[in-house]
């Protein structure tokens, strides 16, 4: 399994708490564009054309696996684990 970097974390996560998103369908340049290009190349999500102007991006099944692989062995966070359910 590769190495998953933080922003695309954040990405696939919200793909799970949120479902699929429309995104432009013109790379900008920016972050989210070059992270949507990463998780693509790895196979963590899908993207092709929604509407005018917009793409649907969809989480797969590795993307699932790996966010949900590491939510199991605690990697890739170093600090306070902050999420509501740890909170206590």
């Amino acid at each position: 399994m590769s190495d998953i970097l933080h922003q695309q974390r954040l990405l696939l996560e919200l793909l799970v708490k949120s479902g699929d998103i429309g995104v432009p369908d013109n790379d900008d340049g920016s972050l989210l564009y070059r992270t949507l290009q990463e998780c693509l190349d790895a196979g963590w999500i899908t993207m092709g054309p929604f509407g005018a102007g917009v793409n649907v991006v969809k989480i797969t099944a590795a993307g699932r696996s790996v966010i949900k692989d590491r939510r199991s062995t605690g990697q890739g966070y170093g600090g306070q684990d902050r999420r509501r359910n740890n909170l206590g």
